[in-house]
């Protein structure tokens, strides 16, 4: 028997639009931040759970478990390419809040009162999201905070770093691995829930109706998250025809305006050579003279 829509799964896949990873980072003349004159494309932590949460293959996608797959970004008017990405990897509709070119980056609180109005929208609209899955960090600020304010905000479970995903659509809860200092935990979660992804992640689901054996494990299908996936030609050229929802954060009801204020920008210093000493004694006086004594006052 085929699952009721219902028990279907709606999935919201934020994506941000960065600075390539393979491009060399400069600090502007104006020393107010970074070059942004440069090659722009997905953030490498979306790109890990997007493509993967987006996959169109019936296989993949989890035909049977997932209703909806929409994709949403922040930024100017070139961060439609990004939505196109996601949009040609899969996804069936995509949501962009357009901020004025120039405008400084919104922070990770704002994001998230972003994120939860869009959510509240989709819920008006009959669409209850049951999963949010996006990357832990952002490659540009390194912040890391946008999925853990997202679940507090929501009131909603939350598993961060997550290396494995396991949805269990039947029981409306997700089962997740999180990388920790030690090791892993295992984290069980119930729907909806706020997932943010690490470099390492497979996931997969049990889809309702399938066959027990000792649970719902006998159709079981695996997204391999740490593997790269590229949208075909015939799949992009589909994505130029699907619906983006353009929205202002005055539709959203938000204020993006950043709190914190960046003083000054600067590179790190350039390191200096080192030199060699032909014995012990000259290296012992040699890091005592620049970097201070080593060892206490007793002499240990």
């Amino acid at each position: 028997m085929r699952p009721t829509a219902a028990r279907l799964l709606n999935i919201l896949v934020p994506v941000k639009r960065c600075v390539d990873y393979a491009v060399k980072i400069r600090v502007n003349p104006q020393q107010t931040g970074i070059d942004t004159n440069v090659k722009h494309s997905m953030n490498p932590f979306d790109e890990i759970g997007a493509p993967r949460a987006c996959s169109r293959a019936p296989a993949e996608r989890l035909k049977d478990a997932v209703k909806s797959i929409t994709v949403v970004t922040l930024g100017p008017a070139k961060s439609a390419e990004t939505l196109r990405t996601a949009l040609a990897m899969g996804a069936d509709r995509g949501v962009h809040v357009e901020l004025p070119d120039g405008a400084p980056a919104p922070e990770p609180l704002g994001v998230a009162r972003a994120l939860r109005a869009i959510i509240a929208r989709q819920r008006e609209a009959g669409q209850d999201t049951d999963l949010v899955i996006l990357g832990k960090q952002a490659i540009d600020d390194d912040l890391g905070q946008t999925g853990q304010m997202l679940a507090a905000l929501l009131g909603a479970a939350q598993a961060t770093c997550a290396s494995r995903l396991e949805v269990d659509v039947g029981a409306r809860v997700a089962r997740v691995r999180t990388e920790i200092d030690g090791g892993a935990e295992e984290l069980v979660c119930r729907l909806p829930a706020v997932v943010t992804t690490d470099l390492r992640c497979v996931a997969r689901a049990f889809r309702p109706g399938d066959a027990h054996s000792d649970r719902l494990t006998c159709a079981r299908v695996f997204l391999r998250l740490n593997e790269p996936r590229y949208a075909s030609l015939p799949n992009i050229m589909k994505a130029k025809k699907k619906p983006i929802e353009r929205l202002t954060p005055a539709d959203l009801g938000v204020d993006l305006a950043p709190v914190l204020e960046t003083i000054a920008v600067a590179e790190p210093p350039k390191r200096v050579g080192g030199g060699k000493v032909r014995r012990v004694s000259r290296l012992v006086v040699s890091v005592t003279h620049s970097a201070g004594p080593l060892w206490g006052p007793a002499g240990c």
